[in-house]
């Protein structure tokens, strides 16, 4: 169980529960995050990993739980009309949870560099000024300086990836999440993008890294998580869960991933 009171935790969510009709998707699911930890959640198709992932930032209305950044709750209304109670705390603390989807979801009108300054501008209240200025040490840290004034129609996928990437950078947020950020890719695009992810980890950056992609599991996460139906089915380091798995499930999955 999570310690909600931990003094190194960026980010704790208890018992989240969601169902979308008759169809119970996340059947209770717990997690803490602390200062520089890399999470990787494993699990097959439809499992409830990117669900999860939109319930932490109120994407998906959680129908019980609770989640915390930073020791701050987000307020919930309770009853047949749940939700987030507070607006404005919720989009102050969405920027703080700054999130990588699968389809990089760029504005096709606006160039790379507007479209990293954009949020910042707009949600953060920073002048366009000193927006400029992040956003393009944000491109430079994605390996992008060079196309700060291009579209991004412009751009291959594992580019417009990145731009994605320094987008969310650009919040400075506390828990970086990424939704399966190489899954929309051709194969020979997903190393740059799980290079700079790489080298985020390195810097300490705090990640929930919803993912099919064993070796960076392996090699970068500090923990995994595989969900299997909606629940918590193996947990632990990587060197633990991957070379002596508990959960047969978990077995089964890795097995079929290596024939892959």
């Amino acid at each position: 169980m999570p310690d909600a009171i931990s003094p190194d935790a960026a980010l704790v969510v208890e018992d989240i529960h969601k169902r979308f009709g008759a169809l119970e998707v996340l059947k209770g699911i717990s997690l803490t995050a602390r200062e520089h930890d890399v999470i990787a959640i494993l699990g097959a198709s439809g499992s409830g990993k990117s669900t999860f992932l939109r319930c932490i930032n109120l994407l998906e209305t959680p129908d019980s739980g609770r989640v915390r950044i930073k020791g701050e709750l987000i307020e919930m209304r309770e009853g047949r009309a749940r939700g987030a109670a507070n607006a404005r705390q919720v989009e102050r603390l969405r920027a703080r949870l700054a999130m990588v989807f699968q389809q990089f979801n760029l504005w096709a009108h606006m160039t790379v560099l507007q479209n990293v300054i954009e949020a910042p501008i707009h949600v953060l209240g920073l002048d366009r000024k000193t927006a400029i200025a992040r956003g393009e040490a944000m491109l430079e840290k994605v390996g992008l300086a060079a196309k700060h004034h291009a579209y991004p129609a412009q751009l291959s996928g594992g580019q417009q990836q990145r731009v994605a990437i320094a987008r969310a950078l650009a919040m400075e947020p506390d828990v970086l999440l990424f939704d399966e950020p190489t899954s929309a890719l051709d194969p020979e695009l997903v190393g740059e993008v799980l290079k700079v992810m790489r080298d985020l980890a390195a810097e300490g950056r705090t990640m929930l890294v919803v993912t099919h992609e064993m070796g960076f599991a392996r090699e970068v996460a500090s923990r995994v998580m595989f969900l299997h139906k909606g629940q918590t089915e193996e947990e632990g380091p990587p060197e633990e869960v991957f070379t002596a798995p508990k959960s047969d499930r978990f077995r089964i999955f890795l097995n079929s991933t290596l024939k892959h």
